[in-house]
């Protein structure tokens, strides 16, 4: 179960939107049970295939293991969402995301449409399929208890300005891992790009409705924290709306171009059925 802030007001996009409404943002924060009880889902996925439908508001976060093969669509509601995602292997969650690979072996720092992310062994965990908000983050990581704290006054995950690597914490340990297992994450729906001296840019939002898609290509744990990248300049903690969806589908296979789109992703790609097919989840 997802975990929301104690003050509502303080953490959502627009206070004066949810004010004295306190008891609808919790509500909204709960996942939709079953998932195929979603009101609006996509018009091209069979409602009975869904798997997970929530909506987290900003300053929460939400976790899930998904089979092999599953799609998972994030989507900035209102404009200001910030996706902070880790990933694990569901059967050896040892095995994780590793930013920098997913950054140094595809040669290519910023995400979108055909990126593997990759774990720390070589294989893909999964792949971006589809993406219209082009403004994520590979670099950055998320955000901290101290330094939240020295920029809003509290940092912590029931406060009113909680930073994502504790609730991060929180979500790890819901699978029985613990703070030591978290490593860097990636961010999507808040743009960074480096400047020619090697100083970072904030490019902030795409704007309200965009969306990213992944494939899973093993079983996950997929930990999400919706909250301020740490480079947005921007006074308030400012965070909206995250919607997530997830349904059954099919792994990438051969006959897809992103799996041949460079030598190392096809070789990724290798590593990661060959794992497979020997786990019997092929």
């Amino acid at each position: 179960m997802p975990t929301t802030p104690t003050s509502a007001n303080t953490t959502t996009y627009s206070a004066g939107e949810y004010a004295g409404a306190e008891d609808d943002a919790v509500i909204e924060a709960m996942p939709v049970l079953p998932a195929s009880d979603w009101p609006e889902p996509p018009a091209d996925v069979d409602p009975r295939s869904l798997v997970w439908a929530e909506t987290v508001p900003g300053g929460g976060y939400t976790h899930k293991v998904l089979a092999r093969g599953s799609t998972l669509r994030l989507t900035d509601v209102h404009g200001d969402a910030c996706a902070h995602v880790l990933l694990y292997n569901a059967d050896q969650p040892w095995e994780r995301l590793n930013v920098a690979d997913t950054v140094k072996v595809l040669w290519q720092a910023y995400l979108g449409e055909g990126h593997l992310l990759l774990s720390d062994q070589g294989r893909v965990l999964a792949s971006i399929v589809a993406d219209t908000s082009a403004r994520h983050d590979a670099l950055c990581g998320t955000s901290t208890l101290t330094r939240n704290t020295e920029r809003y006054g509290d940092g912590s995950p029931h406060g009113p300005t909680p930073a994502g690597r504790p609730l991060f914490t929180l979500a790890a340990a819901k699978h029985g891992l613990s703070a030591r297992d978290i490593p860097p994450s990636l961010s999507f729906f808040k743009g960074v790009r480096v400047e020619p001296d090697g100083r970072l840019r904030f490019t902030g939002s795409a704007g309200a409705g965009r969306s990213v898609t992944l494939r899973a290509e093993l079983p996950l744990i997929v930990l999400i924290a919706n909250v301020p990248h740490p480079l947005d300049p921007r006074p308030n903690y400012t965070c909206s709306a995250l919607e997530v969806l997830a349904w059954r589908d099919e792994p990438t296979g051969p006959g897809d171009p992103v799996w041949s789109a460079t030598p190392e992703g096809r070789r990724a790609f290798l590593n990661t059925v060959e794992y497979a097919q020997a786990r019997g989840i092929a």
